[in-house]
């Protein structure tokens, strides 16, 4: 095109009509006829472009082999060969990963390079780099992985967020990179859906209630030319469950048989879901995996996340057993059903998915307890379920707490109560006290309910105890009937009345033992040299219940208590073996 009218004639349409412009001098390489072939546009793409050109900022989410990637970089190809010197476009891409936003960036060069010579504005060869690019009319390109100083040293007058819903971080990065923007700008976030992710989810949500600016651009595979060939509406629950087991349905009674137009959502709104040669192959690259076919094919936020519960149940709950809200707050994470009873306690903790709670059934995940269950109250007792509430938890500390002797951790979030006492230690100085002799150390517990972020180490904590039995038997007589001759000044008052007896079974059962010979009876109990506080209250216990001086032997970071006593013995080896 030498002519310099015919040029300025082709410069004002590439300007005003840019899916011309990229179908004209754009090419992208197609991996099913392995060459590259003019970067034509359906119109799902068309209506992208429309959108990014009229919003500031703009949300889409898209499936898997979209193109929506390689549509937005021609976009900005062609943004940055006719901006003005004076006006230059300052584009930052961010990504999870370094290598995802230089993918973009590289994307974006070599379309650069396709458009003629004769509007072509080149290169800068003094900033010229894989992450970071300049052309000679003054505009930039550069791409970063979210970090603290993603947005250091660079003014951008468009943000891309290239796989939005997998960037992990939370709301001070996005405050800052929207702050990088005011003094106006565009913002695109491009992504699949991943569940409840901190950033992209709860920004589309808002979208779709008006609560910010962010205009959708929702794209579907099954408005895709390329992938809805022979493509087929069929009324069933589960598509997965219909490919893998096609021999139950009858394609008649299921299909949809009417005229299908744009009514899309009309055909899904009946029962109906999409089905292609091209989906089904999809499904099966993917495994049949429904939580990776909901992410990569079906643009789903319920069924993308790790949740358990099946993506239809909880579309399910969510359109048929939600009574609406008297109120909404936290940007509608917190809902109200009715004003809070003055004077009332409301505690509002949780435990995330995966961790276990104590119920009449046992242990059970808390996201599988049903309200007919009943747990285990701070006395040890079954108590009713109430209410049950399933809440969204994003960006907010998990607390995993752990007590000692034990293997288990469990994890809370920040507000959930745990029945605590601080490690107090007091002294007993009246002589006439029942419980400790004078001028003994004992622990002064103040036990009350405190947030788990409130828990420190060293805290102690207080377990129910869950196994109560009602005895049809004096404990009591368990001790002295069955002994074999014990001598009279060896025998031992019943200790079985005695709460520190019971505290130390306990201790002997986790590491403690029985040794016999000829004429001794002995019980050992080991501890590790840290746990000084366990040994000492032991051996009070010891000399106050069973009148016995127990010998202490040393081994490396280990020591071994240990006294004789018959009566003891035979009643240990009777009741626990």
């Amino acid at each position: 095109m030498n002519n310099k009218i015919e040029q300025l004639k082709e410069y004002a349409r590439i300007i005003k009509d840019t899916p011309y412009a990229l179908r004209t001098y754009l090419q992208t390489y197609d991996n099913t006829q392995k060459k590259f072939v003019p970067l034509d546009l359906f119109p799902d793409q068309i209506q992208l472009i429309s959108d990014y050109e009229e919003f500031n900022e703009n949300i889409t989410k898209k499936y898997r082999q979209a193109g929506v990637s390689t549509v937005t970089a021609a976009w900005i190809s062609k943004l940055l060969q006719i901006a003005k010197p004076d006006n230059p476009h300052k584009i930052l891409i961010i990504a999870n990963k370094r290598d995802t936003a230089i993918e973009l960036s590289n994307k974006i060069k070599d379309f650069l390079r396709q458009w003629p010579d004769w509007m072509n504005v080149g290169f800068d060869p003094d900033k010229n780099s894989e992450s970071r690019y300049r052309l000679n009319n003054g505009c930039e390109v550069k791409a970063v992985a979210t970090s603290k100083d993603a947005l250091r040293g660079f003014a951008p007058t468009m943000l891309i967020f290239d796989e939005a819903a997998f960037i992990e971080a939370g709301e001070d990065f996005w405050a800052a990179s929207m702050a990088s923007l005011s003094t106006g700008g565009k913002v695109i976030l491009i992504s699949t859906p991943n569940g409840h992710d901190p950033i992209y989810h709860p920004i589309y949500n808002q979208s779709l209630t008006g609560e910010n600016n962010f205009h959708i651009t929702d794209l579907r595979w099954y408005k895709d030319r390329r992938y809805a060939k022979d493509i087929k509406w069929i009324k069933v629950t589960d598509m997965i469950h219909y490919m893998l087991n096609r021999e139950l349905y009858i394609d008649d009674e299921i299909t949809y048989d009417k005229e299908v137009t744009d009514n899309y959502d009309e055909i899904i709104e009946l029962g109906y879901k999409p089905y292609s040669p091209w989906y089904e192959s999809m499904a099966r690259k993917l495994k049949w995996d429904k939580r990776r076919i909901a992410q990569e094919i079906e643009c789903d936020f319920l069924g993308s996340g790790d949740d358990v519960i099946p993506q239809e149940v909880k579309a399910n709950i969510a359109k048929n057993m939600i009574k609406p809200p008297k109120e909404k707050y936290m940007n509608g994470t917190l809902w109200q059903w009715k004003d809070p009873i003055v004077g009332h306690r409301y505690i509002m903790g949780c435990l995330p998915p995966g961790e276990k709670v104590m119920t009449d059934d046992g242990l059970i995940s808390v996201e599988d307890v049903q309200e007919q269950h009943k747990l285990i109250n701070e006395n040890g007792f079954y108590t009713n379920i109430i209410n049950k509430q399933i809440y969204n938890v994003i960006e907010e500390d998990i607390y995993e707490i752990g007590v000692d002797n034990t293997f288990r951790t469990t994890k809370f979030t920040k507000e959930h109560p745990i029945l605590c006492s601080k490690d107090i230690i007091k002294r007993n100085y009246k002589k006439n006290n029942s419980n400790y002799k004078f001028n003994e150390r004992y622990w002064n517990f103040n036990f009350k309910f405190i947030k788990s972020d409130e828990v420190t180490i060293g805290n102690w904590i207080k377990v129910p105890n869950i196994y109560k039995e009602n005895l049809s038997y004096n404990v009591n007589e368990k001790w002295g009937n069955n002994f074999n001759k014990i001598r009279k000044d060896f025998k031992i008052n019943s200790p079985l009345s005695n709460k520190e007896f019971w505290w130390f079974i306990g201790l002997w059962l986790g590491d403690g033992w029985l040794e016999k010979n000829k004429y001794t009876y002995s019980i050992v109990i080991c501890f590790n040299k840290k746990e000084k506080y366990y040994s000492d209250k032991c051996i009070n216990i010891i000399k106050k219940l069973f009148d016995r001086s127990p010998s202490v032997t040393e081994r490396e970071n280990i020591f071994y208590v240990k006294f004789c006593s018959k009566e003891l013995y035979e009643f240990i080896l009777e009741n626990f073996g």
